[in-house]
């Protein structure tokens, strides 16, 4: 458990480079708003969460819950949704808007391809919308 990363996760380090070459600045784990999002685009005023599905309770193939102490990571997971529902009703509430990218639309096996991911990113940034999320297919 100790070797598991919280910061600068592949995925995390995917999602930057396509920002990065789209021309888009960002902040990472930005401290001074609920939850320390992983990216913070500030003119946008959009923070980016990229969720592992497993630690998170997605759903999707990636997101299940293990054979050994199933009492315990029934609970953690709950409370990491709990925790991440917090979060993101912190962020509306002064006017933040949110993006969650599931580890699944980057490494799963229905992932999104790069250029359908930074398409999404895109179109939710030029968008209206308070919240969103992207996932695999």
């Amino acid at each position: 458990m100790s070797a598991i990363k919280s910061q600068d996760t592949k995925p995390e380090k995917f999602i930057r480079l396509l920002l990065y070459h789209s021309g888009y600045r960002y902040r990472k784990n930005y401290k001074l708003l609920p939850g320390s999002p992983d990216l913070v685009l500030k003119k946008y005023k959009t923070a980016i969460f990229i969720n592992g599905c497993f630690w998170h309770g997605h759903g999707c193939h990636i997101s299940h819950i293990p054979k050994s102490n199933t009492e315990f990571w029934f609970a953690k997971i709950k409370r990491n949704l709990i925790r991440d529902k917090n979060k993101v009703s912190d962020l509306l509430s002064t006017g933040w808007r949110v993006l969650i990218i599931w580890e699944c639309a980057i490494n799963g096996k229905i992932k999104l391809s790069p250029e359908d991911i930074k398409t999404e990113i895109i179109s939710f940034l030029n968008s209206g919308l308070e919240a969103n999320s992207i996932q695999g297919i």
